[in-house]
């Protein structure tokens, strides 16, 4: 018997969502096959560093997208330490991407302790006092009081975990009431837009890679218009119709090159040792980032986690804890030392 949901939040689903959701779906199949082509690693980083980029330009963040990049590359940029600092830590959490669970909240405090640090002082912990919202014309809205937030959220991450609503429901809902929460003294924005992405990547894992912050970025005055409008009518389904015709429309924008007309069509491998479909579909539960890093070690296998992490542009333990996943999995083993051995492909 499942467990239920001890509270709901207030939404509506349109008859717009509910053909949305049927385009995002096939979209999704597209999408996945583009990230498949030759240029997929290219593009995957691409898109991570415009998420990183959007996100904290939202939040006043004057760094350029090549600024960000330079940093993403280890190389020195001359900017206000603060904005440097936004970057580096953002770049850290969604390295965590492949390691955090979207349902569970001691995740979402780890997030925003990384995502805030040495940015704020209660990073990773709800905040104390009370908070408002504040725009051009003033405050736009007050948060609940700071004694109430825990219990808000404990019951917000229930609903999301055991509603039976389609995850894309679900991604909409909790994003537009943890920015009504607000249950941090600042970095609910960027938390709230990666957390929503973590939880379409429940629905399929190429949401790492898809920039909706990026789509937020562009249009930011119509994101914040639907969260007054859910506002003023006391429930998310605007804000749900707004992120749901936007998660579309950046599924269309960012296929690139022309794709088969038949979402089953195969495309066929570019590269002779690009990881097998028969293999990815045999781990379907396995990112991405995961597979990056297999096809690096298809390429050598006496590769470091450093020189991988290199041509990944990730950290060597972001790279380690991939290779744990795949090791636990039964898909490498290690052969001989640390120091003179390699990793062997026990299924290809």
């Amino acid at each position: 018997m499942s467990k239920q949901p001890s509270y709901i939040p207030p939404f509506t689903v349109s008859a717009d969502a509910i053909n949305l959701i049927a385009e995002i779906s096939a979209q999704i199949e597209r999408y996945a096959i583009r990230l498949e082509q030759e240029d997929g690693l290219r593009l995957r980083k691409a898109n991570r560093i415009k998420t990183i980029h959007s996100s904290l330009a939202i939040e006043g963040n004057l760094l350029s997208e090549d600024e960000v990049r330079d940093i993403v590359d280890g190389k020195n940029v001359v900017a206000p330490i603060r904005q440097i600092q936004e970057v580096k830590n953002a770049i850290k959490t969604y390295e965590l991407y492949p390691t955090l669970d979207a349902f569970n909240e001691k995740d979402l405090l780890k997030a925003h302790g990384v995502m805030m640090q040495a940015l704020v002082d209660d990073a990773g912990h709800y905040r104390k006092g009370g908070v408002g919202v504040f725009g051009e014309k003033g405050l736009v809205h007050m948060a609940p009081p700071a004694e109430r937030v825990p219990m808000l959220m404990a019951d917000l991450f229930n609903w999301l975990k055991y509603s039976k609503d389609h995850l894309l429901i679900r991604s909409c809902v909790f994003h537009y009431e943890f920015e009504f929460i607000h249950p941090f003294i600042d970095g609910n924005g960027r938390t709230g837009r990666l957390w929503q992405s973590l939880i379409l990547g429940k629905l399929h894992p190429l949401f790492e890679h898809l920039p909706v912050e990026n789509m937020v970025y562009a249009n930011q005055q119509q994101y914040y218009d639907a969260i007054t409008a859910s506002s003023n009518a006391g429930q998310s389904g605007p804000f749900i119709d707004f992120m749901l015709n936007e998660i579309y429309k950046t599924l269309k924008e960012h296929q690139g090159e022309a794709l088969p007309d038949k979402l089953h069509d195969k495309v066929p491998n570019k590269l002779p040792n690009k990881v097998p479909n028969k293999l990815r579909l045999q781990y379907p539960d396995l990112s991405d980032a995961v597979w990056d890093v297999y096809q690096e070690l298809m390429e050598d296998g006496h590769a470091s986690a450093a020189t991988v992490g290199s041509h990944l542009g990730i950290s060597d333990r972001m790279v380690r804890k991939h290779i744990s996943v795949l090791r636990d999995a039964g898909i490498i083993e290690r052969i001989g030392g640390n120091k003179t051995g390699y990793w062997k492909l026990l299924k290809k």
